[in-house]
């Protein structure tokens, strides 16, 4: 027997028999719902993204990746958006944790390419740190992906869903906000270690495995794709929505066009650095690592810079109610740049430093863009707790970018005193 459990799950099911149902009792210690499993089971998740969420085959994904030992224990692991997550608990001593994972395929339609990325950015970085070893005083940790009996990088279940598996980061912990000063310098450090890890990795060996990300003119066109199919609300939240994105259309071209003039090019980025992908060591309070690999692919390292920038320097947090108060942090931008530069010095050019306020600018604008999308379209996307979700996240990111936009001059004179 081993426990399950399921944070802010709707409906749960078991079904050890046909007709057997189990009593599932909340447990406030974990804030989730307990529920003790036996060897057949099922759990039927609903979201408001009208999928059915059906974890089936859960303990048989579990089983197919453990290192060795027994599984003990799965919970449901991190905020992401996009992908389901578990935590795995053994009784093995060597390794007692594994993270795993439903890739969603809606959003990751080749998931094969997603693994193929991650195996080759991760050998590659063990042998640059082979051959480069960080100083005693830090350390940099590299997950590993954990094969399927069957040899593979992943598992496919009866029904057809895509699991994979990846080692756990041990004594290290992630925060959704930056908590101080030290804590963004490590934030940019972190970032700062991932690019230049990655700088020598030709991007041809890297599969473009979301065509269009970050690519704001195709977020544009899909908006008005959207709009033209749907009958749009009159509430003053959406009346804002609309007019902000109409009145920074023209703009948002900026990076782009940027890379056809051949002034930015392509780096193996990231592509999702948010604050709560980047592992603190609970111990030292330095970064140790990046998680949340799935995104890595061709790109401008101003997207990753302009998220991880997004992401940092909004203490409100990605979800706050108070949206109207979102402010861009300046002081919170220059410690993030200062751990980045540290290491970022050796492969930035000057026409990257030329664009970076556009880069903090324009992710916020972006992401903002694709929530309010969402929203409009009926929340296919992103995951939410409620109907509004999306559209409150937008107004977020919408604030953020006006925040940026009104400190403009301060932002430039920071990034040109660390040139």
């Amino acid at each position: 027997m081993w426990a399950f459990i399921f944070a802010n799950t709707p409906v749960l099911q078991y079904s050890s028999t046909p007709k057997e149902v189990a009593t599932c009792t909340g447990n406030p210690a974990n804030g989730g719902t307990d529920l003790v499993l036996g060897t057949g089971f099922s759990m039927l998740h609903k979201d408001l993204n009208t999928k059915d969420k059906t974890v089936a085959n859960l303990g048989a994904a579990a089983d197919q990746f453990k290192p060795q030992g027994t599984v003990i224990d799965v919970h449901e692991y991190g905020n992401g958006n996009i992908n389901d997550t578990f935590l795995v608990t053994l009784d093995s001593k060597a390794e007692k944790h594994f993270i795993l994972q439903r890739i969603n395929t809606q959003v990751f339609r080749r998931p094969e390419l997603v693994m193929l990325n991650m195996r080759t950015f991760t050998e590659h970085v063990r042998k640059r740190l082979q051959s480069a070893p960080l100083s005693p005083d830090r350390r940099w940790e590299v997950v590993r992906v954990l094969l399927a009996q069957d040899g593979q990088d992943h598992w496919l279940d009866p029904a057809g869903s895509f699991w994979r598996a990846i080692s756990f980061v041990d004594g290290a912990q992630s925060f959704d906000t930056i908590e101080d000063m030290e804590h963004a310098r490590e934030v940019g450090y972190a970032l700062g270690m991932f690019h230049n890890l990655l700088s020598d990795l030709p991007i041809e060996r890297l599969a473009d495995t979301l065509e269009g990300f970050h690519l704001t003119p195709r977020y544009l066109l899909h908006y008005d794709e959207v709009l033209e199919k749907i009958h749009t609300s009159t509430s003053p939240e959406v009346a804002y929505g609309l007019t902000f994105v109409s009145e920074r259309r023209d703009w948002a071209h900026v990076l782009e066009n940027a890379r056809a003039l051949g002034r930015l090019r392509l780096r193996p980025i990231h592509g999702d650095p948010k604050v709560n992908n980047v592992m603190i060591d609970t111990g030292t309070g330095q970064a140790i690592s990046i998680v949340d690999l799935d995104t890595v692919k061709p790109g401008l390292v101003h997207y990753d810079i302009g998220d991880c920038l997004r992401s940092g320097c909004n203490l409100l947090g990605e979800d706050s109610e108070q949206w109207e108060m979102v402010r861009f942090d300046p002081e919170l931008c220059q410690a993030i740049l200062q751990g980045y530069l540290s290491l970022a010095k050796d492969f930035l050019t000057d026409n990257d430093y030329d664009y970076l306020y556009d880069a903090i600018r324009l992710i916020a604008f972006e992401l903002g863009l694709r929530y309010f999308t969402d929203y409009l379209e009926g929340n296919v996307y992103f995951k939410a707790n409620h109907p509004e979700h999306n559209l409150a996240r937008a107004l977020i990111q919408f604030k953020l970018t006006e925040s940026i936009e009104s400190q403009e001059t301060t932002i430039r004179a920071i990034i040109e005193d660390m040139r």
